[in-house]
């Protein structure tokens, strides 16, 4: 599946951002201006501005709308959440070359609040998944005591884990150690 580089980023940020609700972590992580800001640091999210708790308010909102779009069902579910993402963010194409990227298209009007930002560039990312007919690459981690989001982008859509270093190899040894004492005792 190829996937440009644009697409690509505003995917790695909606997991991030899916991944900072309580669902995903023991305490919600963006709680505050202050992690918000953070977020959008450590994501690299363009052109926002002055962040209030207003935009905190926002943007957890859109993370739980995001997070049902994950947790959907079926495409037409999946579909309608999209839409009204997109649809509430008063989508605006335009096409960018700031910071040194190549060319590519930023979906939200210049000067939107950072959730229509998150919204418009985040849903049009996942709308690109579902038209290529792979939601099914939007998943959940199944360690059970882990439920990061993830798209799995594995050529075959094998990808079980949010990380193979971390929970997938924490399942693989705790499944190695049960066979040697099941053997041994």
């Amino acid at each position: 599946m190829l996937i440009p580089h644009d697409t690509r980023r505003a995917l790695d940020v909606v997991v991030g951002l899916v991944n900072t609700a309580p669902e995903s972590e023991p305490t919600d992580r963006l709680t505050d201006v202050e992690a918000l800001t953070d977020f959008a640091v450590r994501y690299d999210v363009s052109d926002v501005g002055e962040l209030t708790e207003d935009d905190v308010r926002a943007v957890r909102a859109v993370r739980a709308r995001f997070a049902d779009v994950f947790g959907a069902s079926d495409p037409h579910t999946a579909a309608e959440l999209i839409n009204q993402l997109i649809a509430a963010a008063g989508t605006t194409p335009r096409l960018t070359d700031h910071d040194g990227y190549h060319w590519h298209v930023h979906y939200f009007a210049p000067g939107a609040s950072m959730a229509d930002h998150l919204a418009a560039d985040c849903g049009m990312a996942l709308s690109f998944i579902l038209v290529s007919g792979e939601l099914e690459r939007l998943r959940r981690c199944e360690a059970p005591d882990c439920r990061h989001a993830f798209v799995d982008l594995s050529r075959n859509r094998s990808r079980r884990y949010c990380d193979s270093r971390t929970c997938g190899n924490r399942l693989h040894v705790a499944a190695y150690r049960a066979r040697r004492k099941e053997a041994s005792g």
